[in-house]
């Protein structure tokens, strides 16, 4: 598995794979071929489907200029290797193709020429939960030590940055009022939530205000802000509500919030190296039902559970979004993908509740629900996977 640092990236909305993606590999290719006049960039499957929506296009304009760029769109045609997959051409003045590059965009905002080639040199010496929970039942250690282990202690400074960047996030989305950008003139819930929950007591205004983090997030990225993918864009509202309520109203120090961002970051690269976190590749599961599992997982350990009842919640926090579709309506991260962060914060966390007061002794194991979201994904019909042609898209 890689580094942390490859999974919680900081960046700008509304899409990971959509955005994010396409940018760094058009920077790549600039930069490989700056005596270009122009460049032409060919859009494939998903990336092509979405593509207006999640605003590829601006995404990959705004790196390529001030060079002209044209963009072809090609949402029938999906590539063998990956749906998220996209051509880049550098030209001439007179228009003859003077290079070209192919490349995918696969989830979380990572790139590779060849999905289906030999992993990047990996960080972590062990690859399943169960490997893991074996290491630190021999070392009696927690799986935040294992992650400072094989990362170093650098990993703290980068854990501290996104911590900074949820935060900042969640801020500015509860202060930010007004319509989303797109078709679908979306207005912003977030303040007006925040303002309802601050009115309540007890449990009602702690579930409220979750509500109002997640949405803040949420819809910051809708607007193409800069948001942490965890594990991508289009779910980057559930770890940080989760945390943020926990250091808000149970005083958890910054200390602990970084541990736990590690423990969730571990579960995450879980499903990302067993499995997949891309929509287009798997659905909605593998994005919110990822990011429900991390932060079900850091809750629970920030409470103390064992590695066991830790790995408990994690897998509650997957399996109740196994077949989870990802239909967003218009081609934009909106609908559903906003109301999607705030019911799996709170999902998050009754998950981490569920756990806690068991025994950690449960029948199915993380492993194999992560290699039954992998399947079910590998089931669903394109249509039901970030292409806006089935489901709820087509209906709305």
């Amino acid at each position: 598995m890689e580094s942390l640092r490859e999974l919680f990236k900081i960046g700008r909305g509304p899409s990971s794979s959509h955005t994010m993606g396409p940018a760094r590999a058009a920077a790549q290719f600039r930069e490989r071929h700056g005596e270009a006049a122009r460049f032409r960039v060919h859009l494939y499957g998903s990336l092509a489907a979405t593509g207006r929506g999640h605003l590829t296009d601006q995404a990959l304009s705004a790196v390529l200029h001030p060079k002209p760029c044209e963009l072809t769109w090609h949402p029938q045609t999906f590539l063998p290797a990956h749906p998220n997959g996209m051509t880049f051409e550098a030209l001439d003045g007179s228009g003859a193709l003077l290079a070209s590059w192919t490349v995918y965009s696969v989830g979380g905002g990572a790139i590779t020429e060849d999905p289906g080639a030999g992993r990047p040199e990996s960080v972590y010496d062990l690859h399943t939960m169960a490997e893991i929970l074996a290491y630190t039942e021999r070392r009696g250690a927690t799986f935040w030590e294992y992650v400072v282990e094989r990362e170093g202690t650098g990993i703290w400074e980068h854990l501290a940055t996104v911590w900074h960047t949820m935060k900042e996030a969640i801020q500015r989305g509860i202060d930010n009022e007004g319509t989303l950008p797109g078709s679908l003139h979306l207005p912003r819930k977030a303040a007006s939530y925040f303002a309802k929950a601050r009115g309540f007591r007890g449990s009602l205004k702690r579930r409220g205000l979750l509500y109002a983090y997640a949405l803040a997030v949420a819809e910051e990225n809708a607007a193409g802000e800069v948001v942490v993918t965890a594990p991508t864009c289009g779910s980057s509202g559930v770890v940080p509500a989760a945390l943020y309520q926990l250091h808000r109203f149970h005083d958890f120090s910054e200390a602990k919030i970084l541990r736990a961002l590690a423990t969730a970051g571990l579960v995450g690269n879980l499903v990302k190296h067993n499995a997949s976190i891309a929509g287009a590749q798997v659905g909605c599961q593998g994005e919110i039902g990822t990011a429900c599992a991390m932060a079900a997982a850091a809750a629970a350990q920030l409470f103390g559970g064992t590695t066991t009842e830790v790995e408990y919640a994690a897998e509650m926090g997957l399996e109740h979004h196994l077949g989870l579709t990802c239909d967003p309506v218009a081609g934009l991260v909106q609908i559903p993908c906003i109301e999607r962060n705030a019911f799996a914060a709170t999902r998050a966390l009754d998950c981490c509740t569920f756990a806690i007061m068991s025994d950690g002794r449960h029948r199915i194991s993380f492993d194999v629900i992560v290699e039954t979201m992998k399947r079910t994904g590998h089931d669903l019909p394109s249509i039901y996977k970030e292409t806006s042609e089935g489901g709820l898209a087509r209906m709305a």
